[in-house]
């Protein structure tokens, strides 16, 4: 693994555009703008690298549907904050039905700098962006820099083909895809609009419309779009822990296609998956696979010996884009925290230049698929991050 820099495309603003990323650059709060597709440096792997890279991302998956089945056998939701009795049987009658359901795909975020074994960060399996960057435009950058290198990159096939695959998993209708109106960066929505398109590659009809323009029909107690179609299938890039829990809460549980209801919606993802999305599963899976190399130390009643030794990090159970989590450097006086976190091992990340670096290790369905990599100048990786493209020389 090994960062060089590069002179950027000629007019590649434009160019990242046309391919599907609405904002390249980032606005700072210095007011500044500056560049979120960043193509004045990129990473070069080994095929070893990836190779092994590959392996550890789907053990990491194997072992996380393994962590969702001992959540539901065990009963452990109140560990990741799941109280509500109802909301907890549904999420398990959809991880025993999972067969029947629609999946998708999900980002691992991983530490690793080249030297050593690939440590999990979390699991983002709900809701994961940055997919355009990594399936589409750096695989065109690739082409134009180094027509002959390769790149861990399938994502695009493993897209349609996966929807290919589950398309007699959906009820009739189109499959609708929604974001929310609030998103004011535009990435929900290239990213919607990009699976969308992969959908309809593999002859699934759709139809776009936002979270916010969902309605509900009184009489037929259905959700409908603003056609007044039933909506029965949907893929929504919105936090299962904000569906189930806005206004409409109460009709998305009455409502919820567990496998071949009638009269009920196909959420895609499934409820299940936020058995994967919570922080709660980083201490479940030290729990069960304890030294696993590719884990760090997690616990959720507290750092244990973390504080005195190698320091720590607090994770709300629930954070997305680095929001809320906390850094503890060893011996650091202890800060409460009055929302549940998980407290993993401090891992800080590796730098290259100067720049901190984490791994988006893509899976579509089981399989690894793909690669993306983002910089941040801080230990966080923010809102402000940088994406970079990769190749395999």
């Amino acid at each position: 693994m090994e960062r060089r820099t590069a002179r950027p495309r000629p007019d590649w603003q434009r160019t990242v555009e046309e391919q599907g990323i609405v904002f390249p650059l980032t606005r700072h709060p210095d007011g500044s703008l500056r560049p979120y597709w960043d193509e004045s440096a990129y990473y070069v792997f080994s095929l070893p690298e990836v190779e092994a890279l590959e392996e550890t991302v789907e053990e990491l998956h194997a072992m996380s549907l393994a962590a969702a089945a001992h959540i539901v056998e065990r009963d452990r939701f109140a560990e990741l904050g799941v109280t509500d009795r109802r909301l907890a049987a549904l999420i398990a009658r959809s991880w025993q039905r999972r067969a029947e359901l629609p999946s998708l795909y999900g980002r691992f975020d991983l530490w690793y700098d080249g030297t050593g074994p690939a440590k999990m960060l979390e699991y983002n399996a709900d809701t994961p962006t940055s997919l355009v960057e990594a399936a589409s435009a750096q695989w065109f950058w690739m082409e134009d820099r180094f027509p002959g290198a390769d790149q861990w990159n399938s994502l695009h096939e493993r897209l349609v083909a996966a929807w290919r695959r589950q398309a007699a998993l959906l009820p009739p209708g189109p499959l609708h895809f929604v974001h929310s109106d609030g998103d004011e960066l535009g990435e929900d929505l290239m990213t919607v609009a990009y699976l969308r398109e992969t959908a309809a590659q593999a002859g699934i009809e759709t139809e776009a419309l936002s979270v916010e323009r969902i309605g509900w029909d009184r009489l037929s107690g259905r959700f409908v779009d603003e056609r007044l179609r039933f909506i029965r299938s949907c893929f929504k890039l919105y936090p299962w822990e904000w569906l189930a829990t806005d206004r409409f809460g109460p009709h998305v549980l009455d409502t919820l296609d567990n496998g071949g209801g009638t009269g009920t919606t196909c959420w895609i993802e499934p409820a299940w998956k936020m058995l994967l999305s919570n922080k709660a599963l980083l201490a479940i899976l030290w729990e069960l696979y304890p030294g696993h190399p590719n884990l760090l130390p997690a616990y959720l009643d507290g750092p244990r010996e973390l504080a005195a030794s190698g320091g720590y990090a607090a994770k709300p159970l629930l954070g997305r884009e680095g929001a809320g989590i906390t850094l503890h450097e060893p011996g650091a006086p202890a800060v409460p925290r009055d929302e549940p976190c998980c407290y993993q091992g401090l891992a800080p990340l590796p730098d290259f230049d100067g720049n901190r670096v984490v791994l988006g290790a893509w899976v579509v369905e089981d399989g690894a698929a793909g690669l993306g990599i983002r910089e941040s100048a801080g230990p966080v990786t923010d809102e402000y991050a940088r994406f970079l493209p990769h190749v395999i020389l």
